[in-house]
């Protein structure tokens, strides 16, 4: 057995060995993608901070570390057959070693619910479970409904000129998600510049009430096999108005327009505004629940 960083030209490695183990326990099949795989790594060196472990040049497992604000997350997968090795135990080794080196305060780290045994070593390590995520999807067999705001707001598409602006709603709209850190906003530029208007069309919508952003929708294409929601948020004067309905209900038509008929999401599940409750209003079902493991650094 060996290990190695992982490379960018692993992401199809990664999606096939992480869609059998979701395979495996949920028993449906995965709708991970290599370029799904690519957005994880958004905020991961993968040089320094991520192995696979290979026998006879075949992926037993493999991981990675990275910061978000000042929390050290690490995600691990051992791959099918190759269980039962000690090669989880080895991930969160490694994943414990590089949050110490980082001075992390707090360790992350996260689960498929159904992982009864990866639950059992991180509670073996001292984690605990802290959080639920719910994956949410909705799959539209015809038009969605027309999107619906308020006399006097406007809902129109996110242009170039925009973007300083939908930053500072989006960031003051998810000031109450849970261990939300905002990044600086040059470096969330960076990573986002070319994903509000892809040629086909508008991907990221705003609503304006006179001179102000009251709510912002981020989308993305080619995430889990169609549309992704990456990020939706009403700013605190204009909730309880059915503003992020009225972007559901656009972001859904974009998409319908396009063809794509599948439309996901990620929800915390203890959502402080109740975002679980009006996805289900639209039509999102929950697929599937991801659980998020803490342990306090020493």
């Amino acid at each position: 057995m060996s290990w190695r960083p992982l490379t960018l030209e692993d992401a199809p490695m990664v999606a096939a060995v992480a869609g059998a183990d979701e395979l495996a326990l949920r028993g449906r099949p995965s709708q991970i993608q290599a370029n799904d795989v690519d957005k994880w790594w958004e905020r991961t060196d993968l040089e320094s901070s991520s192995w696979v472990y290979e026998e006879d040049g075949s992926p037993l497992a493999f991981g990675w570390f990275e910061l978000y604000g000042d929390i050290g997350t690490f995600i691990g997968v051992v791959a099918q057959g190759a269980k039962g090795r000690g090669l989880g135990a080895a991930l969160a080794d490694r994943g414990e070693v590089h949050a110490r080196e980082a001075g992390s305060p707090k360790i992350h780290t996260i689960g498929l619910a159904e992982d009864t045994a990866a639950a059992a070593l991180f509670r073996s390590r001292g984690f605990r479970e802290v959080r639920r995520f719910y994956e949410m999807a909705i799959e539209l067999d015809g038009p969605p409904g027309e999107p619906e705001i308020p006399e006097g707001l406007v809902l129109e598409e996110v242009g170039p000129e925009d973007m300083r602006a939908f930053h500072d709603a989006l960031v003051e709209a998810f000031q109450d998600h849970w261990e939300w850190h905002a990044g600086p906003y040059e470096e969330w530029l960076e990573m986002r510049r070319d994903q509000h208007h892809d040629g086909e069309g508008p991907l990221w919508f705003l609503i304006r009430d006179g001179d102000e952003i009251a709510a912002v929708v981020r989308n993305e294409t080619n995430r889990n096999g169609g549309g992704y929601v990456g990020a939706i948020g009403v700013r605190r004067p204009w909730r309880g108005q059915g503003l992020a309905k009225a972007l559901l209900y656009r972001t859904f038509g974009e998409f319908h327009r396009r063809g794509v008929s599948r439309v996901t999401l990620g929800v915390d599940a203890e959502s402080p505004t109740g975002a679980t409750h009006l996805y289900e209003r639209v039509g999102m079902e929950v697929e599937s629940c991801m659980v998020v493991y803490e342990k306090v650094s020493r």
